[in-house]
C-alpha cells in the first residue's frame, strides 16, 4: 500500500470542510485534482470516505475511523523535522554515563541538574562503575562517556580523549573520637592511634591506592591494610563500623554516617583529580553538547593532546 501524506491532508481538509470546493481553496488547488485524490485514496484503502450528495457531503463510518488517525499520522510527521533538527543539535537522544563513586558526592549531581535543565529532551542512562570497568566499556563502545579517576593507560590514551574536571586533597575518614579533643582540626597520621587501612584495590584505581600509600610513606608510617572496598560508600561504611580508617577525597565529607569523622591532614595531602573520558572518534551532537556544558561550568582543563 502505497500510501502519500499528501492523500491524508487533502482527506482531513474535506473532512473538516464536509464541501470539496471549500477544500480546495483552503489547499490552494483546484476542486478536480482534489476529487481525483480522494477517489484514488478510496480505492486504495478499499472503501468509500465520504457519501456524497448535490446538497451535502459526509464522512461515511470508515471516514470517521479514518480521521482521526490521519490526524494524529499527519502531526507525527511535522514533529520529525523538529525531532531531526533537536537530534542534530544535540537537544534530543540518548546519553550513557558512567561514574565513580567519589563523583556523586561532587561534580555528578550539581552537573546534572544543569545539564537537565539545559537539555530536557535527553535521556540520560547513569552507571556507577570503578575506571577500570569505565575504559574498558569506552573503548568497547557500550558507553559515551565516563567520570572516572586518571591516569588513562598508554592503550586507551590512543583512542579516548580526557578532559580534567576537578582536583581535591586526600582527607581522612576516621572512627568517631579517634582524633581525640580538637574539633576540626587537622591531624598528623603519625600521631593517629594504629588503625587497619581501609583502601581502593590497586588494580582498581593505582594512582588513587599509590597516592593514598605516599601520604603514609611521607609522614614515616607504614599501615596495615586490612580491607578493600571499591565503593567510597562501603569504605564509609566500614570506617563507621570501627574496622579501621581511610583517605578519601575531600568532597567524600558529604557522605555522612554515624561513627565517622573527616578531618584534613595536617601532613602534605596529595591531590586526587576526577575527569571525563570518551571516545575520540564518535562524538556525537548529544555528547558535544554534554562537554560543552561541562567546559562552561567547570574550570576543565582542555583535553589531551
Amino acid at each position: 500500500m502505497n500510501l502519500e501524506l499528501r492523500q491524508l491532508r487533502y482527506f482531513v481538509a474535506v473532512a473538516e470542510e464536509l464541501h470539496f470546493g471549500k477544500a480546495a481553496l483552503r489547499l490552494h488547488m483546484t476542486q478536480p485534482p482534489l476529487s481525483q485524490t480522494i477517489q484514488g485514496l478510496e480505492e486504495l484503502l478499499g472503501a468509500p470516505l465520504f457519501a456524497r450528495s448535490r446538497r451535502a457531503v459526509e464522512l461515511t463510518p470508515a471516514g470517521q475511523a479514518l480521521l482521526p488517525e490521519a490526524r494524529r499520522i499527519l502531526a507525527a510527521s511535522a514533529a520529525l523535522s523538529a525531532l531531526v533538527r533537536r537530534a542534530a543539535g544535540g537537544e534530543a537522544g540518548r546519553l550513557s554515563l558512567a561514574f565513580v563513586s567519589s563523583a556523586d558526592y561532587s561534580v555528578l549531581p550539581p552537573f546534572l541538574r544543569s545539564y537537565r535543565a539545559a537539555f530536557p529532551q535527553v535521556r540520560i542512562a547513569l552507571q556507577e562503575a570503578t575506571s577500570d570497568v569505565q575504559i574498558d566499556e569506552l573503548l568497547h563502545g557500550r558507553i559515551d562517556a565516563g567520570l572516572l579517576i586518571p591516569p588513562l593507560p598508554d592503550k586507551a590514551r590512543l583512542e579516548l580523549d580526557y578532559l580534567k574536571v576537578l582536583t581535591e586533597p586526600l582527607i581522612a575518614a576516621l572512627p568517631a573520637g579517634l582524633a581525640g579533643a580538637g574539633g576540626d582540626a587537622p591531624v598528623s597520621l603519625a600521631a593517629l592511634p594504629p588503625l587497619p587501612l581501609i583502601i581502593f584495590p590497586r588494580p582498581i584505581a593505582p594512582a588513587l591506592h599509590d597516592a593514598i600509600l605516599a601520604c603514609f610513606r611521607a609522614a614515616g608510617v607504614t599501615p596495615e591494610i586490612g580491607q578493600e572496598a571499591i565503593q567510597m560508600q562501603t569504605i564509609v561504611s566500614l570506617v563507621s563500623a570501627g574496622m579501621g580508617m581511610a583517605l578519601v577525597p575531600q568532597s567524600v565529607s558529604n557522605l555522612m554516617r554515624p561513627g565517622v569523622e573527616y578531618r584534613a591532614l595536617r601532613d602534605p595531602a596529595p591531590q586526587v583529580e576526577t575527569g571525563l573520558a570518551w571516545r575520540r572518534d564518535t562524538v556525537s551532537p548529544v555528547l558535544q553538547g554534554f562537554l560543552d556544558l561541562l567546559r562552561k561550568n567547570t574550570d576543565a582543563d582542555p583535553p589531551d593532546a
